[in-house]
């Protein structure tokens, strides 16, 4: 079988092919793997590497920043093609500070395999990690005919709110990612218990307590009357 020999040994292999391509002939995943082998198996550092293949150290870091996020799940999917790199990287990305690495896991091992498009991958992203509760069971189900059409009858556009309606969504968007955020930071207790802090979230806490039943009568209304 015919072949062409870049260089030597595979080290030197690696750093001719990152060095010749454009990031337009390796995806950003693609690039990361090569750098992450002249880390492991060449035993480069990041200075050397920026160096050899001619980038600059936040570019290698970068990439292999995105690398070492990944959890074997996922880093799964994306190298066998069952999940496109395209929806990782531009879609679930944004929603893994917020929602952890669990949360993301759980979503591409539902649609793994699925071949849907980025369109719908994105869509269905928006009501994995901000819809309630029944439309993630759905979607952890397999079951996306219905969320899919639930979500495709959102309208794209959000020029048709009047402004009070528009800071009213935003408000709401805020909320949620409070929320979650709040969630997940509370129950890392070991890092929650200087005197100042705990005198300070009880009385916090206890106001927020005190306006849950009057909060979640509110949303209730507002849901019931948007549904």
């Amino acid at each position: 079988m015919p072949f062409v020999a870049l260089a030597a040994d595979e080290t030197a292999g690696i750093v001719w092919l990152l060095r010749a391509s454009n990031d337009h002939a390796l995806s950003l995943l693609e690039q990361a793997r090569f750098l992450d082998e002249l880390k492991g198996t060449g035993g480069l550092s990041l200075a050397e590497i920026a160096q050899q293949v001619g980038r600059s150290p936040a570019w290698v870091s970068l990439r292999l920043g995105v690398l070492a996020e990944l959890s074997p799940l996922v880093c799964g999917a994306l190298f066998d093609g069952t999940f496109p790199v395209y929806s990782y990287l531009y879609t679930l990305r944004p929603f893994r500070r917020l929602n952890g690495a669990a949360a993301i896991d759980e979503f591409v091992a539902a649609l793994r395999g699925k071949k849907l498009s980025a369109r719908q991958i994105e869509q269905l992203a928006h009501g994995f990690f901000r819809g309630p509760e029944s439309l993630r069971e759905q979607i952890r189900q397999g079951h996306l005919a219905l969320p899919l059409q639930q979500l495709k009858e959102l309208p794209e556009d959000p020029d048709g709110c009047s402004e009070f309606e528009r800071r009213v969504v935003a408000d709401l968007e805020q909320a949620q990612r409070i929320l979650v955020r709040l969630m997940t930071k509370s129950a890392d207790s070991s890092r929650l218990s200087s005197r100042p802090f705990r005198a300070q979230a009880h009385l916090l806490c206890a106001g927020l307590l005190s306006r849950l039943p009057a909060f979640t009568k509110t949303i209730q209304k507002l849901h019931d009357h948007c549904g």
